[in-house]
């Protein structure tokens, strides 16, 4: 059966709508700023110091960048429009349209979750190098490669997000939203798998790859950064000059701010993976409220990591004392 035959009734995971409070819009509306603006000014700063130096930190502040523009993208393409919703825009789509914004906002909010954990990730790879060299740690091209890797795998996973998507209408109400972007429809955007099990099906998967799953691993790269430094750090008095133990020092204060960002990662995405998954399989007197939690929690790790980030950056520290002081 064609998507654009289906009755209302027949589309897959249809729930309640939620009225938001103007409180509420409000406080969003200043969360999605926070993240176009801070994101941007990441990528502006980060981005000009790589092109112009090319020494060492020049990795890591390329895979910044990377997660700076998911987040960016993610605020401008997704949270920017439930903004304009919020405000009372009553805003609908062709099917067509549907099937491209849901697979666009499915592959952004994934490439998202796994461009932080790539960040992770390479923090604790570079822990571990019993000798690290002055400059790049990996080439370039190797970097690249695997940054670009995370993209087109992400796209191919949100390839059944542009197939199974159609338009509803003023009429459709809060609907299964898969890797938790979302609980309800934007420009009258719904899923319609074929069959509920698909739904289930797919539904489940996301859950497992792009929740479950790179919370753990984030949670794993993390302890191992920390004991990696604990253990370099009780043979610094015996080694001097070993070049591991010199960066010492300069590692334990990235891994604070590394750290910082996951543990900020994790409560928000583990907030939202609880409340939306509740939601799909409980319902309940709580369900309102939990799609409201659900909400903010998808937006702050997006709005606050660049504050995270400036704490500890230097070059992101330096230009906002010098935007402070002017």
């Amino acid at each position: 059966m064609d998507a654009t035959m289906v009755s209302e009734e027949d589309l897959v995971g249809m729930g309640l709508r939620v009225s938001v409070s103007a409180t509420q819009t409000a406080f969003y509306i200043l969360l999605v700023g926070m993240g176009i603006l801070g994101n941007g000014t990441v990528i502006g700063v980060i981005g000009k110091s790589i092109l112009m130096d090319r020494g060492r930190g020049r990795n890591s502040d390329v895979i910044i960048v990377n997660m700076a523009l998911s987040n960016l993208l993610v605020s401008a393409l997704r949270n920017s429009l439930l903004v304009i919703s919020d405000l009372g825009l009553e805003l609908y789509s062709s099917k067509e349209w549907c099937q491209f914004l849901m697979g666009v906002w499915v592959w952004l909010r994934s490439a998202n979750v796994w461009s932080t954990l790539f960040l992770s990730a390479f923090h604790f790879q570079t822990l571990r190098r019993v000798a690290p060299t002055v400059g790049n740690i990996q080439g370039p091209k190797t970097l690249m490669l695997s940054l670009g890797l995370i993209w087109l795998l992400n796209f191919v996973y949100s390839i059944p997000a542009y197939v199974f998507s159609t338009s509803g209408d003023s009429n459709s109400t809060e609907t299964l939203m898969l890797v938790s972007s979302t609980t309800r429809p934007l420009l009258g955007c719904v899923w319609n798998f074929r069959s509920s099990y698909n739904g289930l099906a797919y539904a489940t998967t996301s859950m497992v790859i792009h929740e479950t799953l790179p919370i753990i691993l984030m949670a794993f790269t993390n302890i191992g950064s920390l004991y990696t430094l604990y253990t370099h750090g009780r043979v610094r008095s015996s080694v001097q000059d070993a070049p591991v133990i010199k960066r010492v020092p300069a590692e334990r204060r990235a891994a604070k701010v590394i750290l910082a960002l996951i543990m900020l990662f994790i409560a928000s995405w583990g907030t939202s993976i609880i409340s939306v998954n509740y939601f799909n399989y409980n319902r309940g007197s709580s369900a309102e409220f939990l799609l409201v939690v659900a909400r903010f929690a998808n937006i702050i790790f997006i709005a606050m990591s660049p504050i995270v980030l400036a704490i500890g950056h230097r070059r992101l520290r330096s230009f906002m004392k010098s935007v402070l002081s002017h």
